[in-house]
């Protein structure tokens, strides 16, 4: 029998063990929501993670947390400025227009499904400044992008200052944010560094690397917390026993365990592109693998025992995740090379 070896998804990986004994740690009575003391400490974490004042509260999905952070900043009759293949375009199922109470989305496009200013300046300068157009209201980047792209301090502050030049508010949807982070030398701070500082708002993913069902709203803006919490109770999204998800975030946070998972991710996506040489549809700046293969080569792979996406006619996903094996990770790089 053919052993399974999992490259679908990092959101299928294994939850890392320290996330299941602060959980366990949690288990005692303590005040309900997000008034318990776990709860209370994430604002400062953050705050010394990123070098600058923030608060931060959890939400169990990323969708949950692009969204709120959003409607910080988009009035319903606003629209938000994201790319083509963006997550909140292509897989979110509508949810920016639920929360957002009808908002637009403004597709821009951009190499390797990043935004650049001129991007977006060739997207919204046609727009008339009157009553019968959308007008944008924000910016949503993706770090990493949905084809495992990373923005880089430069770019970061080229889109920064054209935002602020607009007087746009901008959000970093980081569900792969760690992953971004460790490609960029580690430094949450400069992963997320617009033009004069973080941006106004981030969407900081865990579940994809190594958590259970915890993601972190962080904001920038101090002004616009209170929001964000009545939102987030309208939404369905204020859990009663908060504390669990406090502990997830907390775990991950001590000894940068998220970073260290992330860093294992990026280097298993490496040694797979080790093996791809000629075949890769984008450079491998995260955890994810885009590769060009017929039909007939993924078949190839898959009677082997390598589960992935197909990803349109002629190319495939391959996604790596904190606790990948380094024999897999090179079993595939092995198999696609010998194709």
């Amino acid at each position: 029998m053919t052993v399974m070896k999992p490259f679908l998804s990092d959101n299928a990986a294994a939850v890392h063990p320290k996330l299941w004994e602060a959980m366990r740690a949690a288990d005692e009575p303590d005040n309900p929501y997000d008034g318990d003391r776990l709860s209370a400490e994430l604002d400062a974490r953050f705050t010394g993670l990123f070098g600058r004042e923030c608060a931060a509260l959890w939400v169990a999905t990323g969708t949950a947390a692009n969204c709120l952070a959003l409607g910080t900043m988009v009035q319903p009759h606003g629209g938000v400025v994201c790319h083509r293949e963006a997550h909140i375009e292509v897989d979110e199922g509508g949810a920016p227009g639920f929360f957002l109470h009808g908002a637009k989305l403004m597709l821009a496009e951009g190499e390797g499904a990043k935004l650049s200013p001129e991007g977006i300046a060739a997207l919204i300068d046609p727009i008339r400044n009157d009553v019968h157009q959308v007008q944008p209201h924000a910016i949503a980047i993706t770090q990493a992008s949905e084809y495992g792209r990373t923005y880089g301090p430069d770019e970061l502050a080229a889109v920064g200052s054209f935002a602020q030049s607009r007087k746009l508010g901008l959000h970093m949807d980081g569900a792969r944010f760690a992953n971004a982070a460790a490609f960029l030398g580690g430094s949450a701070a400069e992963a997320a560094r617009a033009a004069s500082g973080p941006v106004d708002s981030l969407a900081f993913g865990f579940i994809k690397n190594g958590g259970m069902g915890a993601e972190a709203v962080v904001l920038f803006d101090p002004g616009a917390v209170a929001q964000v919490r009545y939102r987030r109770k309208r939404a369905g999204h204020l859990q009663c026993k908060g504390r669990y998800l406090a502990a997830q975030i907390l775990a991950m946070l001590d000894g940068d365990l998220w970073l260290a998972n992330a860093q294992a991710a990026n280097a298993a996506a490496q040694e797979v592109a080790a093996g791809c040489a000629g075949r890769l549809l984008h450079a491998v700046e995260a955890n994810e693998l885009f590769v060009h293969l017929t039909p007939a080569e993924r078949e190839a792979l898959r009677a082997q025992g390598f589960a992935f996406y197909d990803w349109g006619a002629d190319s495939a996903r391959f996604v790596t995740a904190w606790n990948t094996r380094a024999e897999d990770a090179a079993a595939l790089g092995k198999a696609i090379a010998a194709l």
